[in-house]
């Protein structure tokens, strides 16, 4: 990057296979997947009957005093995403008002707030009072839910889902005053998140930027919308272990579930004056946007793929074979899956068929705007240890996938890492970070 250096000096997150990073990472490594049978609600009816759940938690661990009677205003995807910057501001190193506001080691005003954030479906508790209130003769009548069933809502109902509420709750928090943004582009918010944080400090707007993302999607309004597009899988509902299996031949869509992570970001000269522990370097991003008119899959040559990854590599000034590892979106849907490949195979050529892929859905599910910062940190941890995790469920490549899906747990010093993502809006983005020594 031709402006300031942004490095990344913490992470934090709550996914399905555990809630910290070091147990999602432990998981990972063991081979363990965290989709199971949907018990957040009662699944009948619906084809798919599984997903990806986080472990049981209560908020009220995880927020200050002053701030517990805000909870009731929170909806799950805010509960994951408070979860997750917790755990990233104390990695990195940070004291703020959420944590002690006697020891406060940063200057909130030099702080920024960027977050991926989806559709945050309500309960449905919430709202079937009211719409109960506002039927006639058996069927919905607007008229009388503007004159009966409005009264039924709570005025500060709205407050639970507006996806900006993310940012808000962990800013209020943790005092951050800096420049704060919300990217709502589904599955590929969360790598958007942190490109806008990296181009806030490239340009010494902020010093410091909490960047990831987290949805909730185990939800039924959320389910049954995947389900009716045939996105989600309804095969092995008995057996959720192997359901979801991208690039795989035997591959019948996705699994959906929810999770939060997010990363410190910071100015190189920043982290190094105040001798932070570096886990990587932000050194090329790219994104695109190329809409598929059949708007339920990507486009089949992954055209809008392969200019955020052709872009991501030009900044960072580097050759595909220089690449060590790439954590690619990796849905379990075939048709997008063979998408994917097909960009990836066009952006790097030759050198495709030979760098190590690992895609973590089939373990993680799909978790919506958290997936690209889960991939992001899952590519940090991977540096650090040198390791790269067998990929799950990928038993035999699907016809067309020239790529090099890692079966067996590699030992490798992993130098670059690319992590893509996209969505069914055509929005794409790629991240590649570097190993600091």
């Amino acid at each position: 990057m031709d402006s300031a250096r942004v490095v990344i000096t913490g992470f934090g997150q709550i996914t399905p296979l555990g809630l910290t990073a070091d147990e999602t990472w432990a998981s990972l490594c063991a081979g363990k997947t965290g989709i199971d049978t949907i018990t957040a609600f009662d699944p009948v009816g619906f084809s798919c009957k599984i997903a990806g759940q986080v472990p049981e938690y209560q908020i009220r661990d995880y927020v200050p005093k002053t701030h517990r009677k805000a909870t009731k205003l929170m909806s799950r995807d805010i509960e994951l995403s408070v979860i997750a910057a917790n755990e990233a501001i104390m990695h990195a190193g940070f004291v703020t008002k959420g944590i002690d506001p006697e020891n406060i080691n940063i200057d909130p005003e030099r702080v920024a707030i960027n977050l991926g954030a989806g559709l945050i479906s309500c309960d449905l508790v919430e709202l079937a009072p009211a719409v109960a209130a506002s039927v006639t003769n058996g069927e919905f009548d607007i008229h009388k839910w503007g004159a009966e069933g409005l009264n039924q809502v709570t005025p500060l109902w709205l407050l639970k889902y507006l996806p900006n509420m993310l940012a808000c709750h962990i800013g209020i928090i943790h005092d951050i005053q800096g420049p704060s943004n919300t990217i709502t582009c589904a599955e590929a918010a969360g790598h958007l998140a942190i490109t806008e944080a990296v181009q806030v400090i490239a340009r010494s707007t902020s010093d410091i930027a909490l960047a990831g993302g987290a949805e909730a999607k185990v939800n039924p309004i959320v389910m049954i919308r995947q389900c009716l597009l045939k996105r989600a899988t309804c095969e092995n509902n008995d057996d959720p272990a192997s359901a979801c299996r991208p690039f795989d031949a035997d591959a019948k869509g996705s699994v959906f579930g929810e999770a939060a992570g997010n990363v410190i970001l910071e100015e190189l000269n920043h982290a190094r004056r105040r001798n932070a522990k570096i886990y990587a370097e932000v050194v090329g991003l790219g994104q695109s946007n190329s809409i598929n008119p059949d708007y339920e899959h990507i486009e089949p040559d992954g055209k809008g793929i392969r200019i955020a990854i052709e872009k991501a590599l030009a900044e960072a000034k580097i050759q595909p074979d220089d690449l060590d590892l790439i954590i690619p979106h990796g849905t379990g849907i075939p048709t997008d899956d063979l998408a994917e490949a097909n960009a990836i195979q066009a952006a790097l050529g030759k050198a495709a068929a030979k760098i190590p892929v690992w895609p973590t859905k089939s373990m993680l599910s799909n978790t919506g705007a958290a997936s690209g910062a889960v991939d992001v940190i899952a590519a940090l941890c991977a540096m650090r240890d040198g390791k790269i995790p067998a990929a799950k469920n990928c038993d035999k490549k699907a016809a067309g996938c020239n790529l090099n899906i890692v079966n067996q747990p590699q030992k490798k010093n992993i130098r670059f890492v690319l992590s893509c993502s996209y969505t069914y809006g055509g929005q794409t983005a790629a991240v590649v970070l570097e190993k600091t020594n």
